[in-house]
């Protein structure tokens, strides 16, 4: 069964050609698309997690700094 994707895809388009790309093709706005989920996902479990340790259901932005931080250097 296909994952539920969260994000429209004119806006990733949009974000590939804000990067300066002329053309677009379908296939590379739905991989990035992709990716750009599994990032976000990965970041906001790490931030979770963040959140917990200091025994806070609440995430904050500043968790969210912290685990793409931790994750991507």
């Amino acid at each position: 069964m296909p994952r539920e994707r969260l994000f429209p895809l004119a806006p990733i388009e949009r974000l590939i050609k804000k990067g300066g790309a002329e053309r677009v093709s379908a296939t590379a706005t739905r991989t990035l698309r992709e990716l750009l989920e599994d990032l976000t996902l990965k970041i906001a479990s790490a931030a979770r997690e963040l959140a917990e340790h200091a025994g806070r259901k609440t995430i904050t932005a500043d968790d969210i700094k912290l685990a793409y931080k931790q994750l991507f250097g």
